[in-house]
Parts: C-alpha cells; sequence; structure tokens
C-alpha cells in the first residue's frame, strides 16, 4: 500500500481510487488523469474498516483556480451516504477535455477532505512537447543526415574529348 499510486488519503483514512473507460481502453485501470472523453467509470473501494460506517460525499468539480462557487462548479455530485460495502462506484460522461478537481469529503461532520486535481482528454506534457517541436527537430536531423553523407563524396568528373 505505501508505494500505491492510486491511493487517495482523506484525514486518517485512505481508499484504493480506480477509472475505467469501457469505450476507449476497454479493461486498462487508470488513477491519475483520464486519458479521453467519454464514460468514465469510477470505483473508491475503502480500506480501512471504519469508513463503512461514515458517511462520504464524492463532486468533481471544473478547476477554476478557486472553490468560491463550487454549486456553479460541480459537474457532478453524489451526496453523502453510508457505503456498507466498502465501494462507491458511479459513471459519468466527460463532454469536453480539461482540468478538473475531485472532492471526497467523508464524516458525520465532513470533517475529513481530500482533494485531486486531474484532467480529461489533454495529452501529457511529454506528449505536447513532442507534437510541437517533433517536426524542426526531424527537419534538423534531416538536413545534418544530408550534410554528413554529402560531405564525403567527391564531385564527379567530366570526361574531356
Amino acid at each position: 500500500m505505501a508505494e500505491d499510486m492510486c491511493k487517495l488519503t482523506i484525514g486518517p483514512y485512505t481508499m484504493h481510487f480506480s477509472g475505467y473507460q469501457p469505450e476507449n481502453t476497454q479493461q486498462k485501470q487508470f488513477c491519475e488523469d483520464i486519458p479521453a472523453t467519454g464514460q468514465t467509470i469510477v470505483v473508491l473501494d475503502y480500506i480501512e474498516q471504519e469508513l463503512r460506517t461514515l458517511p462520504a460525499e464524492v463532486r468533481i468539480i471544473k478547476d477554476t483556480g478557486t472553490e468560491s462557487n463550487l454549486e456553479t462548479d460541480t459537474v457532478f455530485n453524489l451526496p453523502a451516504k453510508v457505503y456498507p460495502n466498502g465501494s462507491i462506484d458511479f459513471a459519468y460522461t466527460f463532454d469536453k477535455p480539461g482540468k478538473f478537481v475531485g472532492i471526497v469529503t467523508v464524516g458525520d461532520k465532513k470533517e475529513h477532505v481530500s482533494k485531486f486535481p486531474f484532467s480529461v482528454g489533454e495529452p501529457k506534457f511529454y506528449t505536447k512537447f513532442l507534437n510541437i517541436y517533433m517536426f524542426p527537430v526531424a527537419a534538423v536531423l534531416i538536413v545534418l543526415g544530408i550534410v554528413f553523407f554529402m560531405r564525403d563524396r567527391k564531385p564527379s568528373q567530366t570526361v574531356a574529348s
């Protein structure tokens, strides 16, 4: 559990986060950024048994940099309730790519909160970097290759008759 990248810490409690996109990635699981828009299934599995007796709420909001207008920015809300089976699951369809924040609140007084930013349908930094610089780098490599192979060639001599 210590090395689990899909672990969500909520106060003294932990949950295991799993996401799936059956239409896009079939059975492939993810727990960070969501690879594409479309239907997404999220599963939060409780690690501690104590969580089974506490109400939990899940909310997804647009990442606007502030939470001052929580109701307007909310795109999905699963109201607080007790999940005695130890697992919360829901489906949501992301229509547009963008940045979001997941908020999980646990406790009778909503005293334990975990917030985690994520993106939907946006390439990772290195993919953006490759897309932006791939063409110029490839062009320079081709020119260098041509210069390298042409420098050792001797000009052809014309034969005088």
